[in-house]
């Protein structure tokens, strides 16, 4: 008796199941339940996102969507129709589409006629099988019988910027009555298989017919007698060696993923849920901003994306969107910048694992000099990257790298970590500093671009964002080098520091114009345009502008603060363009600076606006996920707005934490700096699971009269120590924070699609000894109202500017009438007591 080899046992066995239909799933609960879930009308013109490690379906809420297995876009804009027994109506099913169901581990959506209901499930497996990544099912329910087509036009190409052969040659494999597409190409070592079981071959031309191409279709009949308990997936793979590419390679794969769907499925509802159930969370009298920060630490963390080919790496991706007739889905490669700015936000909820597969990524990436990348394409591996003008593009990637490492730092006390990478640190530190052409001790654009990619004046020399960056990378590299044992460096770095910050004062300041100016030409004038990017001094609480009131104040306003967010650049200035990238447009990145910023200089209204700005877009466009960029004149997104994008969904985040409630931490000694700006319709709040070095702390916020009390609860507060900020806060394991006789809170809410900025805006707030004096800006001959809160029940608080509400609660409300006039009035209200 002949034995067959191990390989030819693979080959018989593949051969065989090649040969066996593919069968649809019993039913089984296609949800759970996640701790949080977005439910809305499906609005067809919104996109949605499904992202996991290997794998996207990127589509429109009308159920149409593409499928990618990375770095590989299989196919585009899948269809349904469906023809109905006894009813000679071809139905779209997707004009059908009824609703939207959004949680972590999926989303489906259900299309509702009166003869049938179908629910599309799609989700991205974390652990997927090799070649695989993104998958979807179908649950129908009809009164009639009827044939469903499943209409999808097949691409195989490869994300931007590799080369990609022309279409592919689908091929029918048939097993039984049924079978499934292989997509092949031009060479044997690449192609793809994709099924749906019990369906059969639509429109398919025979090599003798005229070349035209025409969508693939998946025909599926559905008899409510029988197959109504039936699920119908959606199986795809996709293969890179010749060895796999072959259709009994592929159908084994199929077969094989079939095997595991259902768990699959259930591995990613157990994932989200261990995930959410292990992350911080907070806990708010406003349930929707609760929601809000949830879905923000769910956003990034389906950012995540393994390295092509091997899949041995983890990192960042920037964002997701609809590709549409291109292969660039997004910005859904890795992005220096993009991860770093995030890492705030990751360190401050605590993943720590996240953010040190990050840094090790890009230190990995590091030029020999020091430099830090600024992009990374998810095919890289397959042209020459180097030589292409995208690696190194930007000058501030390699000052963040140094903010973000020092932060890790400082929120985990992990000093094994910086003394395993102190090379890579000391060579982006030498790389920033040796970057100095005009010899004023600043880091410059010489390098590539700091923030803007174009600039109407011409491309600057030296960008107040990147001198900020310098300053607070230079306080960064300090207190690490000083952790590390590296005093000379630690001083040498100090001093750098403190002179940056009095060349910021001196060759940025404009007295004229009580306003810091945007960039600094290498003649030492500077171009005086105003914008949003003073901002970032404020970043991570080392570096104070001196004079920032004034510029406060116009930030505030509606010159730059929509109803949706901030602009980046003044209207006021002659190229500002609301509609175009860089020059005038509403980013949530800028909301979250500036809402931090304001925080941090006691302006806790106006954050507190900005801050819900980017909480609110959560539900604006790609539910669960906050978009890129917006236009600065009407309230909707630009075209091109990746609606899935990384750092918009961390700036929920960092101004929340760090600037609501005003959280700083000292990893090393377990010591947790908390100074709240709660609002005043707060009566009380909560922190679960703070993280601070190798512990994890659970905070409660609560109004006592004229104190806020703050204090650990539960196991770890015995090892977590507190201060604050705030004037007159008292106490250790325990703090009482002084709060005013009276305070004011505002309202929240985005307007509805394609207005204008309309709401109250404020612009200024000072608290005197027995006073609270406003200036506030709303457009003229309106009436507003405001919260307002009394602590001191045994005072009586009284103003000549508003009507004030009050009863027995301590909190009623404050009414303004504005004067008439065209466009934005201001008027000053003072509290008294």
């Amino acid at each position: 008796m002949n034995k067959l080899t191990p390989l030819a046992t693979i080959m018989v066995s593949a051969a065989l199941i090649a040969q066996t239909p593919l069968q649809p799933l019993p039913q089984f609960t296609a949800s759970a339940g996640q701790v949080i879930s977005i439910v809305r009308e499906a609005v067809p013109a919104k996109p949605f996102s499904v992202v996991g490690p290997r794998g996207a379906l990127l589509g429109q809420q009308d159920g149409s969507y593409e499928g990618w297995i990375f770095p590989w876009k299989i196919f585009s804009d899948l269809r349904i129709t469906a023809e109905m027994k006894d009813y000679p109506v071809p139905i779209d099913v997707n004009q059908y589409a009824a609703f939207i169901d959004v949680q972590p581990d999926h989303t489906t959506i259900t299309f509702a006629h009166a003869n049938f209901t179908i629910r599309e499930t799609l989700f991205a497996p974390q652990s997927p099988q090799d070649g695989a990544g993104a998958l979807a099912f179908y649950q129908i329910e009809a009164v009639r019988p009827m044939v469903l087509t499943f209409h999808f036009v097949p691409e195989m190409k490869r994300m931007w910027p590799a080369l990609s052969d022309d279409r592919p040659s689908p091929e029918w494999i048939p097993t039984g009555k049924s079978g499934f597409y292989v997509l092949h190409l031009n060479f044997p070592d690449h192609a793809a298989a994709l099924a749906i079981p019990d369906s059969h071959l639509g429109i398919f031309p025979p090599y003798q017919e005229r070349p035209k191409n025409y969508p693939l279709d998946f025909v599926l009949p559905f008899d409510p007698a029988t197959d109504s308990h039936k699920v119908f997936p959606l199986l795809m793979a996709v293969a890179n060696t010749t060895q796999t590419a072959t259709s009994s390679a592929l159908s084994a794969r199929l077969h094989l993923l079939s095997e595991q769907f259902q768990s699959l499925y259930q591995n990613n509802q157990e994932y989200y849920r261990a995930f959410l159930d292990s992350q911080l969370r907070i806990e708010t009298p406003d349930k929707k901003l609760d929601a809000a920060f949830s879905w923000a630490e769910v956003a990034i963390n389906q950012l995540r994306v393994q390295t092509t080919p091997r899949h041995d790496e983890t990192a960042l991706v920037a964002g997701f969107y609809g590709s549409g007739d291109s292969a660039r889905p997004g910005f859904g490669w890795y992005f220096g910048r993009d991860a770093l700015w995030t890492l705030f936000a990751v360190n401050s909820y605590g993943d720590f694992q996240l953010t040190r597969n990050e840094l090790e990524f890009l230190v990995r990436r590091q030029s020999p000099e020091g430099k830090i990348i600024h992009e990374w394409a998810q095919t890289a591996n397959l042209v020459d990257w180097k030589s292409l003008p995208y690696e190194f593009a930007s000058s501030d990637a390699t000052p963040l790298f140094l903010m973000a490492m020092n932060d890790y730092y400082e929120v985990s006390g992990d000093l094994a970590f910086l003394q395993s990478n102190w090379q890579a640190i000391a060579r982006a530190w030498s790389f920033e500093t040796s970057h100095d052409s005009d010899g004023d001790g600043i880091y410059e654009d010489t390098e590539g671009s700091g923030w803007v990619e174009s600039w109407p004046p011409g491309m600057p020399h030296q960008e107040i964002y990147l001198a900020a960056l310098d300053q607070q990378a230079s306080s960064g590299l300090a207190n690490m080098a000083r952790a590390t044992g590296h005093a000379e460096i630690s001083d040498a770095a100090a001093r750098r520091a403190r002179h940056i910050e009095q060349q910021i004062e001196k060759e940025y300041f404009i007295s004229a114009e009580q306003f810091y100016a945007f960039s600094r030409n290498a003649n030492g004038s500077v171009d005086a345009s105003p914008t949003i990017y003073p901002a970032v001094a404020a970043w991570d609480g080392t570096l104070q502008l001196l004079q920032p009131s004034a510029m406060l104040s116009r930030w505030a306003s509606s010159e730059f603060s929509t109803d949706w967010g901030t602009r980046d650049l003044s209207p006021k200035v002659s190229f500002y363009d609301p509609i175009s990238y860089h020059q005038g447009t509403v980013w949530p990145l800028f909301t979250g600076w500036v809402s931090l910023a304001e925080y941090r200089s006691g302006r806790s209204l106006s954050g507190y606006a900005h801050l819900m700005q980017n909480a609110d877009l959560t539900w604006a466009q790609d539910l669960g996920d906050v978009t890129e960029l917006l236009s600065g004149e009407f309230f909707a997104p630009l075209g091109r707005s990746t609606a899935h994008q990384l750092w918009s969904s961390a700036m929920v985040i960092s101004p929340v934490l760090r600037g609501l409630f005003g959280l700083e931490w000292n990893g090393a000694t377990t010591t947790l700096t908390i100074s709240p700006q709660l609002p005043a319709e707060w009566a009380e709040a909560k922190l679960l699971r703070v993280p601070i070095g190798n512990a994890r702390a659970d905070i409660e916020f609560k109004r006592e009269g004229t104190s806020l009390l703050v204090r650990i609860v539960g196991g770890n507060a015995a090892t977590v120590h507190l201060q604050s900020h705030s004037p007159g806060a008292t106490g250790e394991s325990e703090l009482r924070i002084p709060l005013p006789s009276a305070e004011i809170g505002i309202g929240s809410g985005l307007p509805e699609p394609g207005s204008m900025t309309s709401r109250l805006k404020v612009l200024d707030q000072r608290l005197l000894v027995r006073s609270l004096v406003l200036t506030l800006s709303a457009p003229g001959n309106s009436h507003q109202v405001l919260f307002l809160r009394v602590n001191d029940r045994n005072i009586k608080v009284h103003t000549e500017d508003a009507k004030i509400k009050l009863g027995e609660s301590p909190l009623g409300t404050m009414e303004v009438d504005f004067p008439d006039g065209s466009g934005y009035m201001e008027k000053k209200v003072t509290l008294r007591w």
